[in-house]
C-alpha cells in the first residue's frame, strides 16, 4: 500500500503480517520463505485490484507463492468508491478478481480507504460506504475488514475495538497504546529483508484475524500446483500459433538486454547470434499473441527473428531525433520512490534502464525517467 508515515524503529513492534503489491514487482518463493524463517512473518496480505478495472498483475504468483512458503495469506483492494453503489461494485470486482487468482475461501479481503482521506465526505458517509463493500465481500466467502491511517480511525469513519487494520504511529495515552485491541497495526512502511527489494509495510497482528479461517485449495506442499499457478500467472508462448498474422511495423528499437537472433519465430529455432544491450535493430514485421511478442528482422540474407518476451520486456523504440529526461538519484532514493514520482512502475524504470529492480543504485547516478 501506499506509505501512510515514515517507518519507525519501534523495537517492540512485530513483523507478523508484511503487504506486497506490483510495486514490489515478483517476489519469488524463496523471499517468502527468507520472511518467515528470519523475520518471523507470518501473514501476507496481497493487492489483488484498485478501483473498478485494475486487477493486480502478481496476485495470483504471489499468492501461491505465499502459500508455497508455508504461510498465511489475504488479500487487499485499494478503494476508489465515494458512494454506496460504487462500493458495492467495486466490492463485486474485487471478489471476482480475487477468485480468479486464487485467494482462497476465508482468507481477509481488506478495503484499503487511504483515497478517502484525500476527499471531504462525512464520517456517516464513508461509514456507509465501507460497510456496504463489506457485506458484498463476503458474499465471495471473504471475511472482511477495513485499512486506514489512525488519524481517520479516529475521526472520520468508525473503527470499532477488535476491528480495523491501522496504520499510524504506536499513540500511547496512560500507558496504553491506542490499536492494541484492533486486528493489526502497522508500524513501518520501509522494513528491508535480506534478499528482498524494496521497502515493505509491516504489521503487528494483535489477534488471530488475518490468520484464521482459511481453506486453501493449494497447499505448501503442493510444489505442482504452485508451479501451474505460477505459470499461469507468468503466461508466455514460446512461439506463435499457426492462425496467428504478423503485420507490417517499420521501426528501430535498441536493445534493453542481450537478445537471442533465431532463424526462426520459434525458441527451438536455431540461434544466428546473441545481440548485446545496446544493439539497434530495424525490424519490418511483428506478431503479438497471448502477450508474447516477436519481431522480424531483415538481413543480407533473409531474416532473424527475436523473441522479446512479455509487454516491453526487452524492446524499447527509439522515436527520431528523440531525448531522453534523466533523474539523477540522491541519497535515500529507491527504484519505488523514482519511479512513484514519474508515473512509472518500478519495473519499466528499472528495464529502461536497462537493468531489474533488485539492480542497486547509488546518489550521483543518472537514470533515464523519460
Amino acid at each position: 500500500m501506499a506509505a501512510l508515515f515514515l517507518g519507525l524503529n519501534v523495537s517492540a513492534a512485530r513483523m507478523d503480517m508484511v503487504d506486497v503489491s506490483n510495486n514490489n514487482g515478483y517476489m519469488s518463493t524463496a523471499e517468502y520463505t527468507s520472511m518467515r524463517n528470519e523475520f518471523g512473518v507470518k501473514a501476507v496480505t496481497v493487492k489483488i485490484s484498485e478501483g473498478g478495472t485494475y486487477k493486480d498483475p502478481y496476485a495470483a504468483s504471489n499468492i501461491a507463492n505465499v502459500q508455497a512458503a508455508g504461510m498465511y495469506i489475504n488479500g487487499y483492494h485499494f478503494a476508489r468508491y465515494a458512494t454506496k453503489a460504487q462500493a458495492i461494485a467495486e466490492a463485486d470486482f474485487a471478489g471476482q478478481t480475487a477468485k480468479a487468482a486464487g485467494l482462497p475461501v476465508g482468507a481477509v479481503l481488506a478495503t484499503d480507504v487511504e483515497s478517502q482521506e484525500a476527499n471531504n465526505q462525512s464520517k456517516a458517509t464513508n461509514d456507509r460506504n465501507n460497510a456496504a463493500f463489506m457485506k458484498e465481500i463476503e458474499k465471495f466467502g471473504y471475511r472482511a475488514d477495513i485499512y486506514t491511517s489512525g488519524s481517520w480511525a479516529n475521526n472520520k469513519m468508525t473503527i470499532k475495538g477488535k476491528t480495523g487494520w491501522i496504520a499510524a504511529y504506536p499513540y500511547v495515552v496512560s500507558g496504553k497504546n491506542w490499536y492494541s485491541t484492533n486486528h493489526a497495526w502497522q508500524w513501518s512502511s520501509t522494513a528491508k529483508f535480506r534478499i528482498s527489494y524494496g521497502g515493505f509495510d509491516v504489521s503487528q497482528l494483535n489477534s488471530n484475524y488475518y490468520t484464521a479461517g482459511q481453506k486453501s485449495t493449494v497447499k505448501p506442499t503442493n510444489k505442482g500446483a504452485v508451479k501451474a499457478n505460477n505459470q499461469k500467472a507468468n503466461k508466455n508462448i514460446s512461439k506463435p500459433s499457426a492462425s496467428a498474422k504478423w503485420v507490417k511495423e517499420t521501426k528501430t528499437y535498441t536493445l534493453k538486454t542481450a537478445v537471442k537472433l533465431r532463424t526462426g519465430a520459434s525458441t527451438s529455432s536455431s540461434v544466428i547470434t546473441t545481440l548485446p544491450a545496446g544493439t539497434t535493430v530495424k525490424t519490418d514485421q511483428a506478431i503479438i499473441q497471448g502477450g508474447y511478442r516477436w519481431v522480424r528482422q531483415p538481413r543480407f540474407n533473409g531474416y532473424g527473428y527475436l523473441a522479446t518476451g512479455p509487454a516491453s520486456n526487452t524492446l524499447e523504440y527509439v522515436k527520431s531525433g528523440a531525448t531522453h529526461t534523466y533523474y539523477t538519484v540522491k541519497s535515500g532514493d529507491s527504484w519505488w520512490s523514482i519511479a512513484q514520482r514519474n508515473g512509472l512502475s518500478m519495473t519499466t524504470l528499472a528495464s529502461q534502464n536497462g537493468k531489474t529492480i533488485y539492480t542497486t543504485i547509488y546518489p550521483g547516478q543518472r537514470l533515464v525517467v523519460r
